[in-house]
C-alpha cells in the first residue's frame, strides 16, 4: 500500500511539473490519441468556462468601482439605475456553453428605445454578451486607449421583415461613429427569417458593443452576433499560423511513462529514468529555427535499435506496403538506416525535406492530440528522441524515436502519404474539440494502425504495425475484423489501446483515403477554410476576395504549366 500511494504521490508532483496537465491533473493511465483528445474537449469546456467567468468578473468589477467610489452621493438613484448582471448558461448543440450577460445601466439610452428588461431576456436569448463580446469587452476595459481603438469586425444580422429593414443597420453604424467596409446577404435557412446580412464594420470597441445592443433591440432582427474582432477571436480560436509558433505547441499528456506508471519497464530504473528526463528537457528547449540537438545514444540504446530494426526489416518484404519498402531501401541506401547504430533525427529529417518538404521537431513526449496534429499543417513531425527500455523492445504503448522512425519516416517520405498527414493537420486548424476526437480516431486507424490493398493482398502502412511485430501479425491474420475505409464511419468507431485491435480499415489505396478524406473533411463545422501556402510556408485563412482571387492567380499559373507539359508530350518526335 505504501509503494502504491508513493507512486500516486509522484504522479501528482510530476503532473505538476510538467505537461498539458500542469492545470489540469490528467489522469496518467489513460494512453489513447483519441482519449487525450476527448480529456482535452472537457478541459477546454472547463478553462473556457473559467476565462469566460474572470473576463465577466473583470467587467464587473470595472463597473462597479465607479459604483462603489459614488455609493454616498448616488444613494437616492441607486434603485432607478440597477447595477445587477442577468446570466444564463445553455447547452448548445455538441454541449458547447455559451455564457451571455447583459449590464442594464450600460445600455444605450436614446429616445424611443427600449431598454430591454429580465422578462425579456427570457423571450430573446440574444439579448446579453456573447463570449465575443465578454472578451471584446474585457479588452475594451484594459485602458482608455483600447476603449476608443478603432477595431474591424463581422456583424451577422437575420433580418425578419426583408431587406428594406436594411437601412436601419446602416443608420445604427452611422449614429454609432462606425465605418461599413463590407455588406453582403443571403436568404436564411432559418425559420421566420428572410435574409442573412454580414456587415464588416471599423468601429471603437466600445460603440460597437453598443451597436451590438442597439441592433438587438429592434424587433425586425431575429439576431445579432459578433463573429470576429481584430485582436480577439473566438469563433476561429487560435492556431498556428506559421511554423515558428509551434514553439507554443507542445504540450504534453502526462500516460505512461517511467516516472509515473509502476507497469512501465522503466519505473525502478533510476538510470533509466534519469536518461528520459535529461532527453525530455533537450526538447523542452528547442526552438524553431535551431537545429535538431545531436543525442550520444548509449551502448544500451543502440542494441534496442538492432533488435527491432532486425526484427522490422525480416517482416516488412511479405506485410508491409510497397511504398514503404521502397522508402526504407532509400533509407539503407543512404545509410541513414543501419543495424548498428540509431539515426539522428537531423539526418533524417534532411532526407524527408528532399523528398517531400516534411522535417522533424524533437518533442518530449506525447503531445496533445491538438498540438501533435496541427503540427502536421506545416508538414513537420514532431517526434521523440528518447528510446524504450531494453526489457522491453519489441512493444512500446507509449512513443519512442524507434516507433518515430521506423514506424512513421519511411511513409513520409512518400508523396502520396505525406499530403495525405499533411491534409490531416490542416483540417485540424481551429476544429471544434469534437472534431478534433474524430481526426484522432481516423489518424489512429490509418496512420497509426492503417491497412490497404495491394494486389488482392493486406499489407500495413500504420506505424502503430510497422513498429511492433506482434500487432503486425495479428492484423493481417483473419482474427480480427476487416473494414472497408470510409472516414464518417471510421471517426466514430471505439478502439482498443491496451491490446491488439478487433478492427481494422483497410483502404483501397493511398489516393482513395485520401479523397473520402476530403469529401469527410468539407462536411465539417468549422467556419472557415485554410491551405498551406508553401512559398511563406505560412497556413492562410481563406476568408477575404483579395486572398481568394491570389489563389486563384497561382492556380491558373499551374494549370498553364499543365497545359503546356501536355502539349509538348503530344508533340510528334522529329
Amino acid at each position: 500500500m505504501m509503494a502504491v500511494a508513493a507512486a500516486q504521490k509522484n504522479r501528482e508532483m510530476f503532473a505538476i511539473k510538467k505537461s498539458y496537465s500542469i492545470e489540469n491533473g490528467y489522469p496518467s493511465r489513460r494512453r489513447s490519441l483519441v482519449d487525450d483528445a476527448r480529456f482535452e474537449t472537457i478541459v477546454v469546456k472547463q478553462t473556457k468556462q473559467t476565462v469566460l467567468d474572470e473576463a465577466r468578473a473583470k467587467a464587473n468589477d470595472s463597473s462597479l468601482e465607479c459604483s462603489i467610489l459614488q455609493a454616498q452621493e448616488q444613494h437616492q438613484q441607486e434603485d432607478k439605475i440597477p447595477q445587477e448582471v442577468q446570466q444564463t448558461v445553455g447547452d448548445q448543440d455538441n454541449d458547447d456553453e455559451e455564457i451571455r450577460m447583459v449590464a442594464v445601466d450600460e445600455l444605450p439610452q436614446k429616445p424611443h428605445e427600449h431598454v430591454p428588461s429580465a422578462d425579456d431576456e427570457d423571450k430573446d436569448t440574444d439579448a446579453g454578451l456573447t463570449e465575443e463580446e465578454v472578451v471584446l469587452q474585457n479588452a475594451a476595459s484594459e485602458s482608455p486607449e483600447a476603449e476608443k481603438e478603432v477595431v474591424r469586425a463581422a456583424v451577422v444580422v437575420r433580418l425578419r421583415d426583408g431587406m428594406g429593414s436594411l437601412g436601419r443597420i446602416l443608420k445604427a453604424v452611422e449614429a454609432y461613429h462606425g465605418a461599413v467596409v463590407h455588406l453582403e446577404s443571403r436568404q436564411s435557412r432559418s425559420d421566420g427569417v428572410q435574409f442573412d446580412v454580414l456587415v464588416k464594420v471599423d468601429m471603437a470597441r466600445t460603440q460597437l458593443l453598443q451597436l451590438i445592443r442597439s441592433l438587438r433591440q429592434t424587433q425586425s432582427f431575429g439576431s445579432v452576433s459578433l463573429l470576429s474582432e481584430n485582436n480577439v477571436n473566438v469563433k476561429a480560436p487560435w492556431f498556428p499560423k506559421h511554423a515558428s509558433e509551434l514553439d507554443n505547441c507542445n504540450h504534453l499528456m502526462t500516460k505512461y511513462e517511467p516516472d509515473l506508471d509502476m507497469n512501465h519497464p522503466g519505473f525502478a530504473d533510476q538510470v533509466y529514468r534519469a536518461r528520459r528526463k535529461e532527453i525530455a528537457e533537450i526538447a523542452f528547449a528547442y526552438r524553431y529555427g535551431d537545429p535538431i540537438p545531436h543525442i550520444d545514444y548509449t551502448e544500451t540504446e543502440n542494441q534496442t535499435w538492432a533488435a527491432v530494426f532486425g526484427r522490422v526489416k525480416e517482416l516488412m518484404v511479405k506485410h508491409a506496403c510497397s511504398e514503404y519498402i521502397a522508402v526504407f531501401k532509400k533509407l539503407e541506401d543512404e545509410k541513414i538506416f543501419v543495424k548498428e547504430r540509431l539515426p539522428q533525427l537531423q539526418e533524417m529529417s534532411d532526407f524527408l525535406r528532399k523528398n517531400t518538404g516534411f522535417t522533424l521537431r524533437p518533442a518530449a513526449g506525447l503531445l496533445t492530440a491538438r498540438d501533435f496534429l496541427a503540427s502536421l499543417a506545416f508538414r513537420i513531425f514532431q517526434s521523440t528522441q528518447y528510446v524504450r527500455h531494453i526489457n522491453s523492445p519489441y512493444h512500446t504503448p507509449e512513443p519512442d524515436c524507434i516507433h518515430e522512425l521506423l514506424g512513421h519516416m519511411p511513409l513520409l517520405a512518400d508523396p502520396s502519404f505525406a499530403q495525405f498527414s499533411q491534409e490531416i493537420g490542416l483540417a485540424s486548424l481551429g476544429a471544434s474539440d469534437e472534431e478534433i476526437e474524430k481526426l484522432s480516431t481516423v489518424y489512429w486507424f490509418t496512420v497509426e494502425f492503417g491497412l490497404c490493398k495491394e494486389k488482392d493482398e493486406v499489407k500495413a502502412y500504420g506505424a502503430g504495425l510497422l513498429s511492433a511485430y506482434g500487432e503486425l501479425l495479428h492484423a493481417i491474420s483473419d482474427k480480427p475484423e476487416h473494414r472497408p475505409f470510409e472516414p464518417a464511419s471510421t471517426a466514430v468507431q471505439p478502439y482498443q489501446d491496451q491490446e491488439y485491435q478487433p478492427i481494422y480499415y483497410v483502404a483501397e489505396s493511398f489516393e482513395d483515403a485520401k479523397e473520402k478524406f476530403r469529401r469527410w473533411v468539407s462536411t465539417m463545422s468549422r467556419p472557415f477554410e485554410v491551405r498551406f501556402n508553401p512559398h511563406t510556408e505560412r497556413v492562410e485563412v481563406l476568408d477575404s476576395v483579395d486572398k481568394l482571387e491570389t489563389l486563384v492567380s497561382q492556380l491558373n499559373t499551374e494549370v498553364l504549366h499543365l497545359t503546356n507539359a501536355i502539349a509538348k508530350l503530344k508533340q510528334p518526335f522529329c
